[in-house]
C-alpha cells in the first residue's frame, strides 16, 4: 500500500473521530451519552440540543466524510475512496469517545459526496422518500445506505467500498430495527 494510500486512511479516521456533537453538547453542559438514544450524532444533538444544533452537527458529520473523501480523490480515487470510509469507521468507533460513536449516516452521506455526487443524490432522495412515508429515520437511513450498494452494483463500480459503506449503517443500526420490529410484533 502507498503512502498516499495510508494517510488517506489515516487522516480519514482521525478526521471522522471527531465528535461535533459531543463537542457542542460538553459546552452546553450536556453528555449526550445519557440523554435520548445516548448516542453522538446528529439526530440524538436534534433531540436533546434542538433543531439548530442537530443541523450544525449535521452539516459537520457530512463535512467530515466529504472533506478527506473529495481532498484525497483529487491526488487518487483510491485515495478518496479509503479517506471517506475510513472516515465513516472513525466516526462510529471514534478513540475520543471510548470506541462509542455515532451511527455514521451522515459522514457516510459527505464521503459518498465526495467520491460519487449522483450517488450521493439518489441516496438522498430514497432517505425522503422513506421518511416521507414512515417518518421512521432509522429505516430511512438503512434504505439510503442500501441505497448506494445498489447504485454501485447496478454500475459495476467501487461495489466493496459501497457495500461497506451500507454494511456499517446496516449494522449500526441493527438495535433500532430489532427493536422496532419486536415492538411491532407484541402489539400485533
Amino acid at each position: 500500500m502507498s503512502v498516499l494510500l495510508l494517510l488517506a486512511v489515516l487522516v480519514g479516521y482521525l478526521v471522522g473521530a471527531v465528535s461535533p456533537a459531543s463537542f457542542l453538547a460538553a459546552r452546553r453542559g450536556v453528555d449526550l451519552r445519557v440523554v435520548g438514544s445516548g448516542n453522538p450524532g446528529a439526530t440524538n444533538a436534534s433531540r436533546a440540543l434542538g433543531r439548530r444544533a442537530g443541523l450544525v452537527v449535521a452539516l459537520l458529520d457530512v463535512l467530515k466524510g466529504l472533506v478527506p473523501a473529495a481532498g484525497f480523490g483529487v491526488l487518487d480515487p483510491r485515495a478518496g475512496l479509503l479517506a471517506g470510509l475510513a472516515a465513516v469507521l472513525g466516526h462510529v468507533t471514534s478513540p475520543f469517545l471510548r470506541g462509542r460513536g455515532g451511527k455514521g449516516v451522515a459522514t457516510a452521506a459527505g464521503a459518498v459526496l465526495g467520491v460519487h455526487p449522483l450517488w450521493a443524490l439518489g441516496a438522498l432522495l430514497v432517505w425522503l422518500c422513506v421518511f416521507a412515508t414512515t417518518r421512521w429515520v432509522a429505516l430511512a437511513s438503512i434504505a439510503g445506505g442500501s441505497s448506494v450498494a445498489v447504485i454501485a452494483v447496478l454500475l459495476h463500480e467501487d461495489v466493496l467500498w459501497a457495500c461497506a459503506i451500507a454494511a456499517v449503517i446496516l449494522v449500526r443500526h441493527r438495535r433500532n430495527l430489532l427493536r422496532r420490529l419486536a415492538l411491532r410484533r407484541s402489539q400485533g
